[in-house]
């Protein structure tokens, strides 16, 4: 149990609990004991041997549940924390079980869990054991954004499994962005290229991956204000997180109005960091066998 913020409330907390089960038990006690049985009896039916309509107190195996109660409930109070700040004649905490069970886990699998953090990605990929934890790990820590199958979801989150890794796509990259998260930043760009401006960068933008661009009106705009991050070929910069457009995977979508809303909007993609507090160096590498092929 939490420490009180003050030795006042947990005092106030533990005599009014106490007061509540001393009223309690005298209320039962006196609804049983504490009335005059000398009165008349009224005609009329009875249940359970003595419990009518008027002024009988229920059976007597109420009363003994009740004040069974009582006593479990005062025992239990004394062993276990629930009075203010007593933590109880047992000393029990869930949070020194779930600490004694933290403990006991890496007694039993530290080793274990220290060799795989070790083995290469192509070792786990070849155990179909280790790669179901993998899946496992995924599906709790990653799913909720990039779907259960990896395959992204709601144009704002990347696909997995294609080639295009806006920050690389090798082991130590991945590693990186798993750990350390992403902050992509893309500025708007209407203030400086105009409506006109945007319409024909996005179409140049759409002709690259057709490789037919070259004569393009958009091209001098692109390659004056675009090339310095996405390339003058638009094979993009892993180094700055500046995506590749030259092919025809677009994470916010790749039809002409998406592009154009890219490009006056901007976009600021944000990966959150599983620094050691989320991911283990176990569970890190286990997601990197899923992820690097």
């Amino acid at each position: 149990m939490a420490d009180m913020p003050s030795a006042f409330w947990s005092g106030w907390i533990a005599v009014l609990t106490l007061v509540s089960l001393a009223g309690v038990a005298w209320l039962v006690w006196s609804v049983y004991f504490g009335r005059d049985r000398g009165h008349e009896r009224e005609a009329g039916p009875v249940w359970d041997g003595n419990l009518e309509e008027g002024k009988q107190p229920a059976p007597i195996w109420w009363f003994w549940l009740l004040f069974g109660s009582l006593i479990f409930s005062l025992v239990y109070l004394l062993l276990f924390p629930g009075l203010g700040n007593f933590a109880g004649l047992l000393d029990w905490s869930q949070g020194s079980r779930l600490a004694e069970s933290h403990d006991d886990y890496e007694a039993r699998f530290a080793g274990v869990r220290a060799e795989i953090a070790e083995m290469s990605l192509a070792e786990i990929q070849n155990d179909s054991g280790l790669m179901a934890v993998a899946e496992r790990i995924f599906r709790r820590e990653c799913a909720a954004c990039h779907g259960p199958e990896g395959r992204g979801q709601a144009s704002m989150f990347p696909n997995l499994h294609d080639i295009d890794w806006q920050w690389g796509g090798d082991e130590e990259r991945i590693r990186q962005s798993i750990r350390g998260g992403r902050n992509a930043v893309m500025v708007g760009w209407e203030a400086v290229l105009g409506v006109d401006g945007i319409e024909q960068v996005s179409e140049y933008v759409l002709s690259l991956a057709d490789g037919v661009a070259a004569n393009h009106p958009g091209k001098a705009i692109y390659d004056r204000n675009c090339a310095v991050c996405h390339g003058a070929d638009g094979a993009g910069n892993p180094l700055l997180g500046a995506s590749r457009l030259s092919d025809r995977i677009w994470l916010y979508g790749g039809d002409p109005d998406n592009i154009r809303a890219t490009l006056t909007q901007g976009r600021f993609g944000i990966m959150p960091a599983f620094d050691e507090q989320r991911l283990d160096d176990t569970q890190l590498q286990l997601i990197l066998a899923l992820l690097v092929r």
